[in-house]
């Protein structure tokens, strides 16, 4: 995970001065809910950020609206990356708070070319809870997704 930590208040991070245009970046795409630019910290040639306009600090506080327009950006970003640089692969990541591995504090998504031997790793350890527990999440889910 990257070192780099925003500790900008909401509404003065800064992607948030980035999708001003109060401070340089490498844009590649924008439009009126969303913005792409290079991260300055690429893993890869081509690693960009797709990130919503409006402040907003995880996935939960997006507007359907604006959810639709950052991954329609980034398929059209990760498009682009395909043949500007041919990759093996791309990864689409995106992290919600501390415990999630977000580190700047404003929605964004990362759309990564992947090579093989890239030293780039997604990991976690699998657990397997059995049948009956996966539907009693199912029903959970279920609920809340009524509720």
């Amino acid at each position: 995970m990257p070192m780099f930590i925003d500790t900008s208040p909401p509404g003065h991070c800064i992607f948030c001065k980035i999708a001003a245009g109060e401070i340089p970046a490498a844009k590649i795409y924008e439009d009126a809910l969303t913005v792409a630019f290079m991260d300055i910290g690429q893993v890869n040639p081509g690693h960009v950020l797709v990130a919503s306009k409006r402040h907003a600090v995880t996935v939960l506080e997006l507007t359907a609206e604006e959810a639709a327009a950052i991954m329609q950006t980034a398929q059209r970003v990760a498009v682009a990356a395909q043949a500007a640089f041919d990759p093996d692969g791309i990864t689409l990541f995106q992290a919600n708070g501390a415990a999630g591995g977000q580190t700047v504090f404003h929605f964004h998504m990362h759309v990564l070319p992947r090579h093989e031997g890239d030293g780039m790793a997604l990991a976690w350890p699998r657990k397997e809870p059995g049948m009956q527990m996966l539907q009693a999440y199912a029903e959970q889910l279920k609920a809340a997704l009524q509720a």
